[in-house]
């Protein structure tokens, strides 16, 4: 933790994620990756096992394929939104929701999970709308995607559970 940032350094692949669960829930965060080849991402109703994470993620993706705030179950099944094997889907992700990402600062995500619901919303753009009921509950997370030398800088990150549970705020 530095000046109210987590700093993600590794050489592998690597997963910080919390110790509570989490089912319905907002979280918010903001990420800072060092280049367009970066690859990152807010890990959430995930599962963790000795040396494996696996579960959702919204996506962090600056690269010219721009899925950034797409879906994707880590460890699984793949790319949930869009689908990986549909081009005209990915096409039109990119086209109306590329741009949501900023490169050159922080982006802010936002991720909504209630019931079988899950979405996501890169600064502001909602990116994600899908209906899943593969996992309800798990831990939060964000990622290195093993880079080496590479540093993934994260700040603000909060968690309000819906229903009445309590709140946690971590990094801010």
């Amino acid at each position: 933790m530095e000046n109210g940032e987590i700093r993600l350094q590794a050489d592998e692949k690597f997963f910080l994620v919390t110790e509570e669960t989490y089912s319905d829930f907002v979280f918010e965060g903001e990420v800072q990756v060092p280049d367009r080849e970066s690859n990152s991402g807010f890990m959430f109703r995930a599962n963790v096992e000795p040396n494996r994470v696996y579960g959702y993620q919204a996506e962090v993706d600056p690269s010219d394929r721009a899925w950034s705030g797409g879906l994707y179950d880590e460890g699984r099944r793949g790319w949930l939104h869009p689908a990986e094997d549909d081009s005209v889907a990915g096409a039109r992700f990119r086209k109306n929701k590329g741009d949501a990402f900023n490169l050159d600062g922080w982006a802010r995500y936002r991720i909504r999970a209630e019931e079988d619901s899950l979405k996501i919303w890169v600064n502001g753009t909602l990116t994600t709308a899908y209906r899943d009921t593969v996992d309800s509950e798990g831990v939060i997370g964000i990622q290195h995607h093993g880079e080496d030398g590479k540093v993934y800088r994260f700040r603000t990150l909060r968690v309000r559970r819906l229903n009445g549970g309590p709140a946690s705020t971590e990094g801010d």
